[in-house]
């Protein structure tokens, strides 16, 4: 799938269900429903689910907790907007 066609995905009523979570996730958030995208991905602590979730608090604006998970996955706390992190967080879950 590309880019463009996940954000088109947006329409749907719910994610795709071969996605993987941390996809479904940003999914949820890109649909304004921050919560249901948060409360999917909260409880894992890989990697990947661990830099999503960096990004829901920094969405949130707790960056104190964002830099938290920023540490627990292993990267650089993220300075780009919000639609920017949010994009490369997408894409690279679409490789």
């Amino acid at each position: 799938m590309k880019f463009e066609e996940f954000k088109k995905s947006l329409e749907d009523a719910q994610p795709k269900s071969d996605w993987s979570i941390q996809l479904s996730a940003l999914w949820f958030e890109g649909k304004g429903q921050w919560k249901k995208g948060h409360d999917l991905i909260d409880h894992l602590e890989d990697p990947i689910s661990a830099h999503v979730h960096a990004y829901f608090h920094r969405v949130e604006g707790d960056l104190w907790n964002a830099r938290y998970w920023y540490g627990r996955a292993k990267q650089v706390e993220c300075k780009a907007s919000l639609s920017e992190e949010w994009e490369k967080l997408v894409r690279s879950l679409l490789n």
